[in-house]
């Protein structure tokens, strides 16, 4: 009969050895780390997404979309612009400027005598408060013109604002230094001698 130690069987799962038996490990310190997935910060498990076809029992929270302006809003700004204008035009046609003591002097014609790009236009502003276009146009007509593409951009103003749209009026600098380069041609023009019929 041999006598050598018979090989030990291997650990069934689970099977702890007993303290001093061959395998024994000594257990750390503390309790044990549960098992199952790893915790998030503050003790709270990670979420994980719904099984595929499946909808999101917590779907993300989203604020309400803002309920679009009503029409009578979003015409209040040019409505509120050609009241202003109408009130000016209004109280240059109640009060003459032909009549002198009502509305102060241009100082570059006092002092120098020479009429300014402005010159006029409160003239030209009271007819056409009283509908005489051709006394406009001759008392300052780079007024009328204005006069008229500022009724053209209101309505169009307008009508986008009732649409919904928003109104797009960037002038590009080019544009300016024409604005600039016309006043300056009808101010020389109209302080020569051939230009008279465009002094005010």
């Amino acid at each position: 009969m041999d006598a050598s130690p018979s090989p030990a069987a291997p650990p069934t799962p689970g099977h702890r050895p007993a303290p001093g038996a061959p395998g024994h490990r000594p257990a750390p310190d503390g309790p044990e780390p549960p098992s199952g997935p790893p915790a998030a910060p503050g003790g709270h498990l990670p979420a994980t997404a719904p099984p595929a076809g499946q909808p999101d029992p917590f779907p993300p929270v989203r604020p309400p979309a803002p309920a679009p302006a009503s029409r009578l809003r979003r015409t209040a700004a040019p409505a509120g612009v050609m009241a202003g204008v109408l009130a000016a035009f209004a109280l240059v046609g109640s009060v003459d400027p032909n009549e002198p003591g009502h509305y102060p002097v241009c100082p570059l014609l006092r002092f120098t005598g020479i009429y300014c790009p402005g010159c006029g236009g409160l003239r030209s502003a009271y007819a056409v408060a009283h509908g005489d276009l051709g006394t406009a146009f001759g008392s300052n007509a780079p007024a009328v013109i204005g006069y008229g593409i500022f009724a053209v951009v209101w309505v169009l103003w307008m009508v986008r604002a009732a649409a919904g749209k928003p109104a797009r009026f960037t002038p590009r600098p080019v544009h300016w230094w024409a604005i600039g380069a016309v006043l300056l041609i009808f101010t020389v023009v109209r302080n020569l001698p051939f230009g008279s019929a465009l002094a005010p």
